[in-house]
């Protein structure tokens, strides 16, 4: 009976769900059915169109916090019906906006700027309802959390069962379950039944919380296990920042990180413990001393930070770790200081600092690339390459190192911004200029990366093969590397001597390794498709080859891998191919 009434509930919370939030779970519903219909259509379908599908996918996720933004500040002022079909085409008309103009690829600028703008809305979604409210903000974000956390397991759960009765149906019934039925039926639980569940659990503004809601597990591991884990964390970073001292040798690298997440997590820790400060002593003096205690190292963290920027510049990473660490420091700075603490700013504060550093004059990608100009242009200037803001080719006196940090800075605006993003350089200059230009090539030496890349593909450019003279079709990637023509006779590939092999009865009857064939295409092709176009002719993916035992046919689908060393040696690292096969 409990049972059946648990899951009476249940269903009776997932209708109220999509009551109340009818348009997020809609939004979540039509993302499952792209995500189905993007995976189906992906081994017919241009590589461009698969490209836009995805990008759909994208702006349909986005369109799930933002739905729920609109719906929770509409339940906060009481809107009207009016009102709020205005405000969802608004949002509509956003998500196209930035379908076209923000999302126009998946480099590093668009999808670091879709994330910013997901923490920022997720964020949001945190603290709209209780703006406003004076009291007992952690009680909503702990329900929140704690719902969220229970959707997990419910729906690993459902997953997991049904994946175990479609296991044992396809065992003992031999009913050749597809693999990837598996994988949809993951998107229905994910995309459909844990957001309805977990909105479902979403408590409403005008709710009201005490003391005794307090979780009673979260205090035990808040209070008997983290706080003392913290303690001695902080203890060691300490005696280690005491070594500091001793020895004058100033961190690097590693040791801004380690700080920085653990400054992170001790706000979090102070969050959530808030709400116990007045029945515990040791939640108070944690409290009290730790915001203080944390300072002197968040500190030291920007000392180590400021080497790397002095040596190196900002980039879009150092960014992100510099604008964290200054708001765990005011964070901080905020606990000690105020008396009366209001922790829902820190909710918006943080979201206010993604959006920013996304976004306008302030934001990664301006300070960044000004960042690595200066660089630039600094490098250029010790080396009497600058004339009226012009540079000009280097003398024999310019060190190694000079031009590798110049390769660098233009390697990175090559791979993240664009060329043309550095001032100094003419505005059509091209890596192939870099010679005649710098006075020095652009070497694999001087790569950043330390090997030069390459990716070429036929999708998108339809062909018709011809198969006549063939007995089988197989198709082969680097995972997808063993074939069985027959009982005697296999195919196989290796994708790290990329070798193909026909074997027969146990001998190999074909050998042949494709890089040969592969660096015909690359010394055809370098350096003269545009930046973002890898689409060549598929005639250039195709070729043949036989022996007395074995004739072959090779129709390439996209091929990745590097140039290495002053000689450019071929390295294929990922290769998706069909191969024709005809025993003699």
């Amino acid at each position: 009976m409990k049972l059946k009434g648990l899951f009476k509930n249940t269903v009776h919370a997932i209708y109220e769900s999509i009551k109340r939030f009818p348009i997020t779970i809609g939004i979540s519903t039509a993302l499952v059915i792209m995500l189905i219909i993007t995976n189906e259509k992906q081994g017919i379908l241009s590589i461009d169109i698969i490209d836009i599908l995805r990008r759909v996918d994208a702006i349909l996720a986005l369109g799930i916090p933002l739905s729920l933004c609109f719906k929770l500040i509409f339940e906060k002022r009481d809107t009207k019906i009016v009102t709020q079909t205005l405000v969802y085409a608004l949002g509509a008309g956003f998500l196209v906006f930035y379908y076209f103009f923000l999302l126009k690829d998946f480099k590093m600028v668009s999808m670091t700027r879709y994330i910013g703008v997901s923490v920022f809305l997720y964020l949001a979604f945190l603290y709209i309802p209780w703006i406003g409210n004076k009291e007992h903000y952690e009680f909503y974000v702990i329900k929140v959390l704690s719902s969220f956390f229970l959707t997990v397991i419910y729906s690993g759960v459902l997953y997991f069962g049904l994946s175990a009765i479609l296991f044992t149906i396809d065992k003992l019934f031999n009913a050749h379950i597809p693999g990837k039925l598996f994988f949809y039926m993951f998107l229905l639980v994910a995309g459909i039944f844990a957001p309805s569940f977990f909105l479902a659990k979403i408590p409403r503004n005008n709710h009201k919380f005490s003391v005794s809601d307090y979780p009673k597990p979260l205090k035990v591991l808040l209070l008997y296990i983290v706080i003392p884990l913290v303690t001695v964390y902080t203890a060691i970073l300490y005696a280690y920042f005491v070594k500091i001292i001793i020895t004058r040798n100033w961190p690097i690298g590693l040791v801004s990180h380690l700080v920085l997440w653990y400054s992170v997590i001790t706000v979090g820790v102070i969050f959530f413990i808030f709400p116990i400060l007045s029945e515990n002593k040791l939640v108070k003096y944690f409290t009290f001393w730790f915001p203080k205690i944390i300072i002197p190292i968040i500190i030291t963290m920007f000392f180590s930070i400021g080497i790397r920027i002095k040596a190196y510049g900002i980039t879009e990473n150092r960014y992100y770790v510099l604008i964290l660490g200054l708001w765990v420091l005011g964070i901080m700075i905020y606990f000690s200081l105020c008396k009366t603490q209001k922790n829902i700013i820190i909710p918006i504060s943080l979201s206010i600092i993604a959006l920013n550093s996304v976004f306008g004059p302030l934001s990664s990608y301006t300070v960044s690339q000004y960042s690595q100009n200066k660089r630039f242009e600094g490098i250029l200037a010790r080396n009497n390459m600058l004339e009226d803001g012009k540079v000009t080719a280097a003398g024999s006196n310019i060190s190694e190192e000079d031009k590798t940090e110049i390769i660098r800075i233009m390697d990175y605006f090559s791979k993240y911004h664009s060329l043309k993003n550095i001032k100094s350089l003419p505005s059509d200059f091209e890596v192939k200029d870099t010679e005649k230009v710098l006075g020095f090539p652009y070497t694999v030496e001087n790569n950043f990366e330390g090997n030069d890349y390459f990716y070429y593909s036929s999708q998108g450019k339809e062909q018709v093969v011809k198969v006549s003279g063939y007995d089988y079709l197989i198709r082969m990637n680097a995972y997808l590397n063993k074939q069985d023509i027959d009982e005697s006779t296999q195919v196989k590939f290796d994708i790290d001597t990329a070798t193909i092999e026909v074997v027969q009865n146990g001998a190999i009857i074909y050998e042949r390794e494709i890089d040969s064939f592969i660096a015909n295409i690359d010394n055809k092709y370098k350096g003269s498709l545009p930046k973002d176009n890898s689409n060549i002719n598929p005639k250039d993916l195709t070729f043949e080859d036989e022996n007395e035992n074995v004739k072959v046919k090779f129709i390439i689908n996209y091929i990745s891998g590097v140039r290495v060393g002053p000689s450019s040696k071929i390295n294929t690292k990922d290769v998706e191919f069909s191969l024709l096969v005809k025993i003699k």
